[in-house]
């Protein structure tokens, strides 16, 4: 690294500290977006990705469960048992409902299962145990962080008094957070005994899950049929349609901010040393040489943004996290080498953006 490029930057301490800063902050917001986007990404679909049933069965034309919405009845999970294959079909009521604490008021994505099937509970308990009867239910562990819950508590659903039982993992959608009861306790709470919103199914051993398929498909009408990993994907792009434009645009927003932060100081240095580098061409500096000090100082303080950006990142989401619980943040060395490739690109088109001041740089202004 040229030792000229550090001499320049060092001149002027504090417009460079303030522009490393800013530099900084914005890479702290790209990596924010970052985790918290792969947060959501996973709390969103957690419970449909433990929950490894062979098939989902949902109302027709019904595709996903986060944004979508799907009613069957009980009649339907009758006629689904009896088709040859199916070796256990367990329901599933999903609702949005109110939890109660007192003066406080929250919306939780209510789901109810029945406790004695393979499928349809929580993925995984931070502590406690499951759902037994119609009197207990299971909270996710960011609500019940947020709303001061714990094991052995008392919350209020829609004038139900309920028994806080368990604490659940990997349930945390950043919007809302699910919350886990019995089938026949959410029944009771919507007042129909007989509706369910999807059934999950498991396959006989041996027995081909798409001709199991094609024959719900076949006997059971108005239904729709997916199998694993065809409706996590479907839940996955409903998650990302609705989440992703606003990750881009805030993202956008702050590289273009960056890339005008590292461009206008770069500006800067080259007008206020105009006499420097009129010298060195006078000297006989190429084009490529003045060029390499205008990268070299980008590299520089777009380092020095990263280093800082660092130090602060990871106690800001600890902080973050711990005022607001419900922010599910997921960081990985991938994410930070995508920003870090992300910054060099940036300080490559900073450079190339300030260079063009040098081309209206003269030797004849050394004498002037």
């Amino acid at each position: 690294m040229d030792l000229y490029s550090i001499r320049i930057l060092r001149s002027q301490p504090l417009r460079l500290a303030l522009t490393v800063g800013g530099i900084a902050l914005c890479i702290v917001l790209m990596l924010f977006l970052l985790s918290v986007y792969r947060g959501v990404a996973d709390g969103s679909v957690e419970y449909i990705r433990q929950n490894k049933a062979d098939l989902w069965i949902l109302q027709r034309n019904a595709t996903n469960i986060l944004r979508g919405s799907s009613v069957l009845f009980a009649n339907h999970g009758k006629q689904i048992q009896k088709i040859p294959g199916v070796k256990s079909v367990s329901p599933v009521l999903l609702l949005l409902s109110a939890v109660k604490k007192g003066d406080q008021e929250a919306t939780v994505f209510l789901t109810g299962y029945d406790p004695t099937s393979r499928f349809g509970g929580p993925p995984e308990l931070a502590e406690g145990r499951s759902v037994k009867t119609d009197q207990e239910i299971v909270l996710d562990q960011a609500f019940a962080k947020k709303y001061h819950f714990k094991v052995g508590d008392w919350a209020q659903i829609q004038g139900d008094t309920l028994r806080i039982v368990g604490i659940s993992k990997r349930t945390n959608a950043f919007v809302t957070q699910y919350a886990f009861v019995t089938l026949h306790c959410a029944q009771s709470l919507i007042g129909f005994p007989g509706i369910v919103t999807c059934y999950l199914v498991k396959v006989k051993e041996g027995e081909d899950r798409q001709i199991v398929s094609r024959q719900i498909q076949k006997k059971v009408s108005g239904v729709e049929v997916y199998d694993h990993q065809t409706f996590l994907q479907n839940n996955i792009r409903e998650m990302q349609s609705g989440f992703l434009p606003f990750i881009y645009t805030v993202a956008a927003i702050g590289v273009i901010v960056l890339t005008a932060i590292l461009s206008l100081l770069l500006s800067i240095n080259i007008l206020e040393r105009r006499k420097d580098f009129a010298v060195m061409k006078t000297i006989g500096s190429t084009n490529g040489f003045l060029s390499k000090l205008i990268i070299q100082q980008a590299l520089l303080i777009s380092s020095a943004g990263f280093v800082v950006a660092l130090v602060l990142f990871f106690p800001m989401v600890t902080l973050i996290e711990k005022i607001s619980p419900e922010v599910s943040s997921k960081s990985s060395p991938e994410q930070i080498v995508v920003v870090l490739l992300g910054l060099g690109g940036m300080s490559l088109i900073s450079s190339f953006v300030s260079m063009q001041r040098l081309r209206r740089i003269y030797t004849l202004e050394v004498f002037s």
